[in-house]
């Protein structure tokens, strides 16, 4: 008779591959969840930012019975700040408009809007360096811009807190966690950016956030 040699062969068995399976699963689902983690401790960041912010301002006004960068006794009151010198502002109760969103600088004095966070960070009320924008958890700036108009635009009238650069679902649960939720309505509004930090002294956003490529970040801005 002829003898057949028997080959090993090797491979995985379906337990094996089951198991395989099953660890891919679990990894990928602590990434999702990790990232979920992450996200909601960024927008748990920019709720505090609002209230960090709003609870500055107000502690200010009630110290020096005066709107920070609109202080007119700013410069007496710190005649030793430099780099950049505190700078007084024509206490006319409003802060003066920026015009466009262009950010501050650390050595900026003007206008009153960069001068806003100066007078807070000077007063110990906040941390940073001397007039530069604050930054959020997305990397935006934080600006507070006044708003003179009535116009349906990404700011109510009066004094805003303003977030640039916010992915959609941060700019939702921003608005809904203050607010209605819509961008168009209520004291939180919204606005699409077509680049970072854009102005919100533009036409205020449908009726929601949308999520889609074409749309990647949002300003939004809360009054004050």
């Amino acid at each position: 008779m002829r003898e057949f040699s028997k080959r090993s062969q090797s491979g995985f068995t379906l337990v094996e591959l089951a198991i395989v399976l099953v660890i891919i699963g679990l990894l990928l689902g602590g990434v999702l969840k990790g990232q979920e983690m992450i996200e909601n401790g960024k927008i748990k960041n920019l709720q505090n930012d609002v209230k960090g912010m709003t609870a500055a301002y107000y502690a200010y006004r009630d110290r020096y019975n005066a709107i920070p960068g609109d202080d007119p006794k700013a410069a007496t009151r710190w005649p030793s700040a430099a780099s950049p010198a505190a700078t007084a502002g024509d206490g006319n109760g409003i802060v003066g408009v920026a015009g466009t969103w262009t950010g501050c600088g650390a050595s900026v004095t003007t206008p009153e809007t960069c001068t806003f966070m100066h007078h807070l960070r000077l007063a110990g009320l906040i941390t940073g360096i001397n007039s530069a924008d604050p930054v959020n958890a997305y990397g935006g700036a934080i600006r507070v811009q006044q708003s003179t108009a009535a116009a349906n635009t990404g700011m109510v009238v009066g004094l805003n807190l303003c977030f640039g650069s916010l992915p959609s679902k941060a700019a939702e649960a921003i608005d809904a966690s203050f607010d209605d939720g819509n961008p168009a309505t209520g004291n939180v509004r919204g606005v699409q950016a077509s680049s970072a930090n854009f102005d919100p002294n533009t036409t205020a956003t449908g009726t929601a956030y949308v999520e889609s490529a074409s749309v990647t970040t949002y300003t939004v801005c809360k009054l004050l």
